[in-house]
């Protein structure tokens, strides 16, 4: 599962990979076991084991010497990181593990035969919604189709990530329900493996029913993501926006001394003069483009090529109240004066603060980029612009759905993506890209990417990338975007699909349980 994100890309692997787990936790004779909770350790590794693989790039920020930090505290940094946010992610599927074995072990056999692959579903996108909520999250299992697999992808119209996360873990579930379920099924069909379990003497059965489920399954459901996909955009002119993108290329190791000050001013200004020539009618900057307070910012360079050419900037920086900020980007039009802002809400943990401050207080230090305290923005804040209301999500906030479904359906027609990613290796930035790919397909909305060191991109709200920028290098691009007012079944009404899988899975539970007490015969599975 690990293999199916940047930058291996598999996402292929996703429709099977959580098969064997499935039946490593349900399986009646587990032979295999070594000891008692042997599911358990095994969910967890296998937790590890696809968080650790999918996450692996916040190695990148070691070594943390250009801001202080000593060589081997950088590295008890990045260890510390790698191995909290497997653990954290490997919970999820433990709690998960935890609750599937509950539930099937004493009722296997007297439920219906699909309800426990209903069960399990329910379950996991419960889980995961649970944890999307908190303040660390990255690697659902919905991400591992995105890019590669666009057409399922548009299942987050319907219910956003959830939709998707039902439709990979409902086919895992249905083909270990039909190998779980191979046992004196009148309808198993031999099929030649060589046996791990040691148990069918060379032949393994698979119950085909199952199978046939599965399949079909897999094949509706990208049928009606294949037809999402081929709607018509129906763009019209009156509609349409030039933006440029600056790819400021500024390494994080200089950023915040004279000569990357230098070099982030020369560049941002060059380059806004370089689009303003070529006739957009905005341009977007990465988070923390100019590093400096909104005053400071006033009076930049870049904000006085503004004032002289009167066309809008959106410039990140730093909104500073007394011994407080918070990472904003500013709407900066004709006058040099600022006339929206918008905060960064959802921050990083350890990176953007530290949780338990009053604990930790003197790592913060360490970590923050300024001596000052960073702060979140508004959770229901909204952005206006000359052309209208957009949708932001800085950096961090591309793996939380909800900022930007909160804001489509507060009336934003496009969204704006603006984020560094220099602190981390390549992978990141292209995992980072494959966020926001979802977030256009959920909102159907035109996304904006500008970044500091790459990926910047445009993409349309079927997700395909019309551009995208190298690593590491600098860059500038126009292209022209269309606003959009429409509003999805998700914009509309949010995760809908989790609360029914969970109503449905408790509702059969108890009916179950209710109706084999009161004298039922069992279900042959």
């Amino acid at each position: 599962m690990g293999l199916t994100v940047a930058p291996v890309g598999a996402w292929f692997f996703a429709w099977f990979a959580l098969a064997p787990l499935w039946v490593f936790v349900v399986q009646e004779n587990q032979k295999f076991f070594v000891f008692p909770f042997s599911f358990f350790l095994g969910s967890l590794f296998w937790g590890i084991g696809y968080h650790g693989v999918a996450i692996s790039w916040i190695t990148g920020i070691h070594p943390l010497t250009w801001m202080g930090v000593p060589w081997l505290a950088s590295l008890a940094i990045a260890v510390f990181c790698i191995t909290f946010i497997s653990l954290w992610g490997a919970a999820l599927v433990t709690t998960w593990a935890i609750g599937m074995r509950a539930i099937t072990r004493k009722m296997r056999g007297r439920l219906p035969p699909l309800t426990p692959v209903l069960i399990g579903t329910a379950l996991w996108c419960g889980l995961e919604g649970f944890w999307s909520a908190g303040p660390l999250w990255w690697s659902s299992l919905s991400y591992t189709q995105s890019p590669g697999n666009l057409a399922i992808l548009h299942l987050g119209q319907l219910s956003g990530p959830s939709a998707v996360t039902f439709a990979i873990v409902a086919v895992n579930g249905l083909i270990a329900e039909g190998w779980i379920n191979r046992k004196d099924a009148k309808n198993a069909k031999k099929i030649p493996f060589a046996s791990t379990l040691r148990e069918c003497q060379g032949q393994t059965r698979f119950n085909h029913k199952y199978l046939a489920i599965a399949t079909a399954l897999f094949i509706t459901l990208h049928l009606i993501g294949f037809g999402l996909y081929n709607l018509p955009l129906n763009q019209t002119p009156k509609t349409a926006l030039k933006i440029g993108i600056i790819q400021g290329n500024v390494p994080n190791q200089i950023k915040l001394y004279p000569e990357g000050l230098r070099r982030a001013l020369d560049g941002y200004t060059t380059g806004y003069l370089t689009l303003v020539a070529k006739g957009v009618q905005a341009v977007l900057t990465p988070e923390g483009a100019l590093p400096f307070s909104q005053n400071a910012i006033k009076s930049s360079s870049l904000v006085e090529a503004v004032r002289e050419k009167g066309v809008v900037a959106w410039i990140g920086g730093f909104d500073q109240q007394k011994n407080s900020y918070t990472n904003s980007l500013f709407t900066f039009t004709s006058d040099g004066e600022i006339k929206s802002r918008y905060g960064k809400a959802r921050m990083v943990p350890i990176g953007e603060y530290v949780p338990f401050e009053e604990i930790l207080g003197g790592i913060v230090q360490r970590l923050s980029p300024l001596d000052e305290h960073q702060v979140p923005g508004n959770p229901k804040q909204l952005f206006d612009t000359p052309f209208g209301r957009a949708i932001v999500g800085i950096c961090y906030e591309s793996a939380f759905a909800e900022v930007f479904r909160y804001q489509a359906a507060a009336g934003g027609q496009f969204i704006l993506s603006p984020s560094n990613d220099a602190h981390f290796s390549e992978p990141m930035p292209a995992q980072h890209h494959a966020q926001d790919i979802m977030r256009a397909i959920e909102t159907d909305r035109w996304v904006v990417r500008a970044t500091n060191t790459g990926y910047s991109a445009f993409v349309d709200p079927h997700g395909r990338t019309l551009w995208i920028s190298g690593h590491n290098t600098y860059e500038t691009h126009a292209e022209t975007i269309y606003k959009r007012q429409t509003r999805t079944l998700y914009v509309r009404w949010g995760d809908w699909l989790t609360p029914l899988l969970l109503g449905l899975s408790i509702f059969l539970f108890c009916f179950h349980i209710f109706w084999q007490n009161d004298g039922n015969t069992n279900y042959r599975q």
